[in-house]
């Protein structure tokens, strides 16, 4: 009997040192890093592939899915110290997504609607609405534009990256943005948006370049390294004079919604 309550003590006791044994591996590096993050953004791909086509959204099917929710959980959850020891291109790849797929939700919280500009009272209400966490605090779509991707990054092409579910934006893409192919991905959105007409086209005839405003909204970003007309040249196959006159399209605020697929 005694040696029996002895091996009962004996495994208690070793049952204790495994479990602080495992309390100090998580506190020494960090629960968050024992149980990575999926740079690969394969849930959010999912869903893309699934409800978005030609850059528009089925919002009304998409609402009935709770994957966005997982996802969006999980970019809430990564503190500010993980992804500070992000890469560039890690960093890049998870605000994009978290700009996009944030967005979704905003439309999705008020659904039917027209457009993101009818949320709250003023057009740009939607932009500065605090309604999701992320890196700590609680954020808005604004924040992670201005903030983070203008300013931590030295990179123009996000603006055709993130997409604020109107028509008028860049196409929304079917694919999460990754690490390894964001290069690729900036520089394809780059190109689809440049080379759809309704947006941006020049007419050699009357030398004139007709342009989205995202180019005058955001000149600044545009024209770090030269003129307008040399950022958006290596879109185009034809020879746009450095003379043309810079004319801006209007902007079609309406959702970029797909009720019928």
């Amino acid at each position: 009997m005694k040696y029996t309550i002895n091996g009962e003590n004996f495994q208690m006791k070793k049952n204790i040192l495994t479990i602080q044994s495992v309390i100090l591996f998580l506190g020494f590096f960090g629960v968050s890093n024992v149980f990575a993050f999926d740079h690969s953004h394969k849930d959010y791909d999912v869903i893309l592939k699934k409800y978005v086509a030609n850059g528009k959204v089925a919002y009304s099917e998409l609402a009935k899915d709770p994957s966005l929710k997982s996802y969006l959980d999980s970019l809430s959850s990564i503190p500010q110290a993980d992804y500070n020891s992000y890469s560039k291109e890690q960093k890049l790849s998870f605000l994009i997504n978290a700009y996009n797929a944030f967005t979704l939700k905003l439309i999705l919280d008020h659904y039917p609607i027209k457009s993101i500009r009818k949320i709250g009272f003023l057009p740009g209400a939607a932009w500065k609405k605090k309604f999701f966490k992320l890196l700590g605090e609680e954020r808005n779509l604004d924040w992670i534009e201005h903030e983070k991707l203008r300013k931590d990054f030295d990179e123009p092409r996000i603006h055709f990256t993130i997409v604020c579910a109107s028509i008028g934006c860049p196409l929304l893409a079917n694919e999460a943005y990754t690490p390894e192919k964001i290069e690729r991905q900036m520089q394809t959105a780059y190109l689809l948006f440049l080379n759809d007409a309704s947006k941006n086209r020049y007419e050699v005839a009357a030398n004139t370049l007709y342009l989205s405003p995202i180019f005058d909204w955001f000149k600044v970003d545009f024209t770090r390294k030269g003129s307008l007309i040399q950022f958006v040249q290596p879109a185009y196959k034809i020879n746009i004079r450095e003379d043309a006159k810079i004319l801006y399209t209007d902007y079609d605020w309406n959702l970029n919604d797909n009720p019928v697929r």
